[in-house]
């Protein structure tokens, strides 16, 4: 189970979160009102999936024993009319040869956030 909180207070835009036992700062670009002292939420969400689908790729990799050195995934969100689409740009290093780099953007497809994003999560609000 993963938990997190996000706190606002005077600071326009900047949100103080906590996740795990690890802090960090959101905030929005200036021309949004913020002043860009953190990740813009969506730039939050683009760095879970790919710390998702790096972390995957290395573990499957080194379960089977394949020489797979290095993993860059970029990432790119925008919106196509009333959907989000992010475009996954993975770049895999190591004397890999076809079958296992088509292998590797296959498990990229099956990640656990990338599943996650495609399903849709329900979210419930209460008020504390």
């Amino acid at each position: 189970m993963a938990r997190a909180r996000a706190h606002i207070g005077e600071t326009n835009y900047r949100v103080e979160i906590k996740a795990g036992h690890h802090q960090l700062v959101a905030d929005e670009h200036p021309e949004l009102g913020g002043k860009d002292v953190g990740p813009a939420p969506y730039e939050i969400l683009l760095a879970a999936l790919g710390a998702c689908t790096s972390i995957t790729l290395k573990m499957y990799a080194q379960r089977k024993d394949w020489p797979l050195a290095e993993v860059d995934v970029g990432l790119v969100f925008t919106r196509e009319g009333d959907r989000g689409k992010i475009e996954r740009t993975l770049t895999l290093t190591g004397d890999l040869d076809e079958a296992q780099r088509a292998r590797l953007a296959d498990i990229a497809e099956r990640t656990p956030v990338t599943l996650t994003l495609k399903a849709g999560a329900d979210i419930h609000t209460t008020l504390a």
